[in-house]
Formats: C-alpha cells, sequence, structure tokens
C-alpha cells in the first residue's frame, strides 16, 4: 500500500528572514540619527547647499545625457525659455524705443534753444558780436571779448549782463551740462592777476559760470570751465580783425549723445 505524501503547508506571511533584516535596518537607522543629532551643523553651509539643490540654473544649463522621460513637461519647459526670449526681445525693443524717444527729445530741445537764442540776438542787434550754431558738441555761444570783458580783463562789463540772463533762463529750462571756455589771441599778456594768456582765459570762463550761477539760480554743478589761452584760435592771429575774433568765450551746451574728443588741430 502506497503511503500518501502530505503536501507541506505554505507558510503565511514574510519569510522568517525579513525580521531579522528589519531589525538590522531600525539598528543602522538608529545609529546614524544618533551620529546625526551628536554633530554640529554648519547653519549657512547647510543652506548654502539646500539653496544649489533648489536652483533650478543646474537642470537648465547641465541636463541629464539620459532622454527625459516626461515629454510633457519638456515641452512645457522649453515654451517657458521661449516665452522668456520673447520677453526679454520685447523688454530691450522697448528700452531702445525709450532711448531714441529721449534723444529725439534732447535734439528737438536744443533745435529750439538754437532758434530762441537767434531770435533774441536779431531782436537786440547782437547777431554781429554774438553767434548760435548746433554742432556735434550741442548748441555752442560764441560771445566776442568786448561783449563780455575790457580788454585784458576778467569781470563782466553792465552790457554783456543781458544776454548771460538770458542764456541763464534758457539754461534753466533743459539739464544739459554747460562747458564754458575761455579763448585769447597770441599777443603775450603779464600782468599781476593774468601772468599769461591761461590765468586770463581761465578767469574769463570761470566769470561766466560765476555769474550764471548767482544771477540766474542755474545748478553750478551743471558747469565746467576751461581755459584754453591761445591753442585754439578759429582764424590766423595775423590782423586786429582776426585777434578780435580769437579773443572770446564759447558757451557749450553739451549734446548728451556727444562723446568729445580732443581737437588738436587749429588754423595757425
Amino acid at each position: 500500500m502506497k503511503l500518501r505524501r502530505r503536501d507541506r503547508e505554505q507558510e503565511k506571511g514574510a519569510p522568517k528572514w525579513m525580521v531579522t533584516f528589519s531589525d538590522l535596518m531600525t539598528l543602522i537607522l538608529v545609529f546614524f540619527i544618533l551620529l546625526f543629532s551628536m554633530s554640529q551643523i554648519d547653519k549657512e553651509k547647510f543652506e548654502a547647499v539646500a539653496e544649489s539643490f533648489r536652483s533650478r540654473a543646474i537642470f537648465d544649463f547641465n541636463p541629464s545625457v539620459v532622454d527625459h522621460n516626461y515629454p510633457a513637461d519638456q515641452r512645457n519647459k522649453e515654451q517657458d525659455q521661449k516665452d522668456m526670449s520673447e520677453f526679454e526681445s520685447e523688454k530691450n525693443d522697448d528700452v531702445n524705443k525709450d532711448q531714441e524717444t529721449g534723444a529725439k527729445d534732447t535734439q528737438d530741445s536744443l533745435n529750439n534753444l538754437v532758434t530762441e537764442v537767434e531770435t533774441f540776438l536779431k531782436n537786440n542787434d547782437l547777431t554781429e558780436k554774438i553767434t548760435a550754431n548746433r554742432t556735434d558738441r550741442g548748441v555752442v555761444l560764441t560771445l566776442q571779448e568786448q561783449v563780455l570783458f575790457n580788454t585784458a580783463e576778467a569781470e563782466i562789463i553792465p552790457n554783456g549782463q543781458p544776454f548771460l540772463k538770458k542764456v541763464g533762463q534758457l539754461l534753466n529750462n533743459i539739464p544739459n551740462h554747460v562747458k564754458v571756455e575761455g579763448h585769447t589771441d597770441n599777443r603775450p599778456i603779464s600782468t599781476y592777476r593774468f601772468p599769461s594768456n591761461w590765468e586770463l582765459s581761465a578767469a574769463r570762463a570761470s566769470g561766466v559760470i560765476r555769474y550764471l550761477a548767482e544771477e540766474t539760480a542755474v545748478d553750478a554743478a551743471r558747469f565746467t570751465a576751461v581755459g584754453y589761452g591761445d591753442t585754439r584760435p578759429i582764424v590766423p592771429n595775423n590782423s586786429e580783425e582776426n585777434w578780435q575774433k580769437n579773443r572770446r568765450v564759447e558757451i557749450v551746451i553739451l549734446d548728451p549723445n556727444y562723446e568729445e574728443k580732443e581737437n588738436t588741430a587749429s588754423p595757425q
């Protein structure tokens, strides 16, 4: 008679070795928790490391070599980058438009300034002694010596004060910086106050600025005074008429877009 083989009952639940493994993992976890609790954490370094992981730049500029598993997310990122590029482009266009508008407004204000000065000069019969020109530098007002000064002096004479007051009124309407340049002819001068033409030209430029700042309340910080002596004549120094033309003061209302370069060439 054959003996029947008793089927082996299948054990229920997790295998017995899992109990031992779980205990081991628990002990290891407790061990590391104890180590962590006994250690000292540098807060600044920890925040720096955490921030580096939070930064999107890591993922934007160092993508994984593995193909993306979520095409939809990838498309969203690409769309975001495209939208950002379009936004930056529109922003740059707006900035360029604002700059162009500002430059146009500046040019218009300088052109209007020339027109107003020329009208004033015509109405007061000053066109032969004072000129107003629009150049790359800005608006250049050229005043001959006899309009503002006595010979070899730097004090503003009464006859020149009305025009300077008019200039001050115009300057108060625009924010441009102003450069005042003093020029002389090439005949030497040697007095107690002015040992040479350098001192005379610089004193005349400074005198014009002082008058404008004190009498017309134009901000003195907007001015620059320069004395060129006889180094930049506009005509050759070979006659009384030309000497008179070279003895002058130039008030340059600067164009903000102009970059000044030294001009060493001048007629002799």
